[in-house]
């Protein structure tokens, strides 16, 4: 018993430094798209600095990085996860993958964010002189905030979910748990304590994120 709390433990500890370091890197990689794809889009759609081409060609580039499947990223970037780590399996070389495989999404979880903010206000800031970057940083990323927390809230949900597919091919976590001793030993306890450590860790992410949400909204 004692083994397998250690295992858990170290597997729940990997799945949570998986998740954290992924999730920064990829709202650093995915924000500043997502802002690029709303001010280039159309005006009709929020766009402050409309530019059609450039929108298109981001456009199909996220969305072809978006509908890779993630275990076949992965093993597309093992050569790129042992360039930067050193190796291609474990905790941090996960991070790598994750991080790019989320980044897509970021991307259009920050644009339908900003796309919400009513254009009357940054018709109103246009009026007052603003420039474009003031209205970015001071209009549109402000009144989005309470929507931009949801996506972020469901971004890490999905990485945990990504997380733990990674452990199919060596990534650690409650997924290489759960496949290594539930599945490949015949120890369902070990699959039930990963499935259960998942599900509370999903619950536990959308309630603090609904909760800071709801939080948000309330003090406009």
């Amino acid at each position: 018993m004692n083994t397998m709390f250690q295992l858990v433990w170290e597997a729940t500890q990997q799945t949570i430094v998986m998740v954290f370091l992924s999730t920064i890197f990829s709202l650093i990689l995915g924000f500043p798209i997502g802002v690029l794809l709303h001010v280039t889009g159309s005006e009709e759609h929020g766009g402050i600095l409309p530019h059609p081409a450039f929108y298109a060609v981001m456009s199909r580039i996220v969305n072809i990085l978006r509908s890779f499947p993630f275990l076949i990223l992965m093993i597309v970037l093992m050569p790129l996860s042992r360039l930067i780590i050193g190796t291609s399996i474990g905790t941090m070389a996960t991070v790598i993958p994750l991080s790019i495989a989320a980044a897509p999404f970021v991307a259009r979880v920050i644009e339908s964010s900003l796309k919400e903010v009513d254009p009357g206000v940054v018709q109103a800031a246009k009026a007052m002189g603003s420039t474009n970057w003031q209205i970015i940083v001071k209009v549109l990323i402000p009144e989005a905030l309470p929507s931009l927390v949801s996506g972020v809230t469901l971004t890490i949900i999905n990485l945990i979910g990504y997380s733990a597919m990674a452990g199919a091919i060596g990534g650690g976590g409650l997924g290489d748990l759960a496949i290594r001793y539930g599945y490949q030993r015949f120890r369902p306890s070990y699959m039930v304590a990963a499935v259960v450590i998942i599900i509370v860790m999903v619950e536990l992410i959308q309630f603090i994120g609904d909760r800071i949400s709801g939080h948000l909204i309330s003090r406009r």
